[in-house]
C-alpha cells in the first residue's frame, strides 16, 4: 500500500508542483488510513472498499484529537475530516488515472462543508510598531526587519519568503518574481520602505551571514543555512514581542493585512488575486467580509446619525 502513496506524493512534488506542505499533510492523512487499514487486516488497495473509507471516517469523526482530554467531550474538527477525505480523493483520482487501481471507491464521498474564517489582519497602527526600526541593528535584526517589510508590501506567503532566490529580486525596477503554489510565477511590486529594508540587509546584513556552504537564498539564517518553516516562524513572533504587540501574530496575518489593506484603500479584488497568486477569485473574495466589516465599523464611529 505504501509504494501506491509514495507514488502519489513524487506526482505531487514532480508533476502538479504542489506545496511541500500538501504533500506532507496529505502523506500524514494517508498513512493514518493505512494503519487503520492495517488494523483491521487489509493489505493492499485493490481490497479497500467505500465501505472501509466510510467506516475509517466515521470513527475519525468520533476521534478525540491528540493531546486533549478524553472525558472533554472534545471531536475532530471538520476541517481536519475535510482534508481526510480531500487526501483520500486526490489519491485514488490519481490511481484512476494511472490505472494503478481498477476502481475509484472514493468518488462518491463527499466534502463536508468548510466554514470559512475570516482571514486576522493587523490594524495600521500595530504595523507601524511591528516595521519600526531597531535602534541597533545585527545581521539578523536586518534579515527579519527584510522579511516583515516584504511580507506586507508584497503578501508573500511564509514558504515564498523562505524560497526566495537571490536572482528573483529586482529591486532596481521595484518588483520581485515569486514562485508560488503549482509552480506559478508571478510579478509583485515592492514599495520604497520594502525596496530600501533589503538594500540594508543585502549590503549591511547578509554578507556578514553568508559562508562557504549558504545556499542562494535570500534571507539566511545566523548559520548561513536557508530558514526551515518553524524557524522563521519563530523569528517573526520574537519581533512581535520586540514590538510590544499582544496578539498572537504569525507570518500569514502580514498577508492578510497586505490584502485587507489594498481592499479598504480601494484596490480592485482581482488586482489583489493576481497579487497574492489566488487561482480562484472566490478565494480572494474573503477579504471583502473583512473590508466590509471595516467599513461597518468606520460608518457606526463616525456617521452622526448612527
Amino acid at each position: 500500500m505504501r509504494e501506491l502513496v509514495e507514488d502519489f506524493l513524487e506526482y505531487l512534488r514532480h508533476e502538479r508542483g504542489q506545496a511541500e506542505h500538501t504533500q506532507r499533510t496529505y502523506g500524514a492523512q494517508l498513512d493514518r488510513f493505512m494503519a487503520w487499514a492495517e488494523g483491521k487486516g487489509i493489505r493492499e488497495w485493490g481490497a479497500v472498499g467505500l465501505e472501509h473509507l466510510t467506516a475509517f471516517l466515521q470513527g475519525e469523526r468520533e476521534r478525540v484529537p491528540v493531546g486533549a482530554p478524553k472525558e472533554g467531550g472534545r471531536r475532530l474538527s471538520p476541517e481536519s475530516v475535510y482534508l481526510e477525505i480531500a487526501a483520500l480523493r486526490a489519491f485514488y483520482g490519481y490511481c484512476e488515472r494511472e490505472k494503478l487501481l481498477a476502481v475509484n471507491v472514493a468518488e462518491h464521498l463527499s466534502l463536508p462543508r468548510r466554514w470559512r474564517r475570516l482571514p486576522k489582519a493587523l490594524t495600521d497602527g500595530e504595523i507601524g510598531q511591528l516595521l519600526a526600526r531597531l535602534t541597533e541593528e545585527t545581521p539578523s535584526d536586518l534579515c527579519d526587519q527584510a522579511v516583515l517589510e516584504l511580507a506586507y508590501a508584497s503578501g508573500l506567503r511564509l514558504a515564498e519568503l523562505r524560497q526566495l532566490r537571490l536572482e528573483q529580486l529586482h529591486l532596481d525596477a521595484g518588483f520581485v518574481t515569486v514562485v508560488g503554489k503549482g509552480n506559478k510565477e508571478r510579478v509583485v511590486p515592492v514599495g520604497r520602505a520594502a525596496v530600501a529594508a533589503l538594500g540594508r540587509y543585502l549590503e549591511s546584513g547578509r554578507p556578514r551571514l553568508v559562508t562557504a556552504r549558504s545556499p542562494g537564498a535570500v534571507f539566511l539564517t545566523r548559520r548561513g543555512t536557508a530558514f526551515a518553516s518553524v524557524t522563521m516562524w519563530l523569528r517573526v513572533k520574537r519581533r512581535v514581542r520586540r514590538a510590544g504587540i499582544s496578539r498572537n501574530v504569525t507570518p500569514h496575518m502580514l498577508r492578510h493585512s497586505f490584502a485587507t489593506h489594498l481592499l479598504e484603500h480601494g484596490a480592485d479584488l482581482r488586482v489583489i488575486q493576481e497579487l497574492l497568486g489566488h487561482a480562484s477569485i472566490g478565494t480572494t473574495e474573503v477579504y471583502t467580509h473583512v473590508a466590509g466589516r471595516r467599513l461597518r465599523e468606520v460608518h457606526e464611529r463616525f456617521h452622526p446619525r448612527r
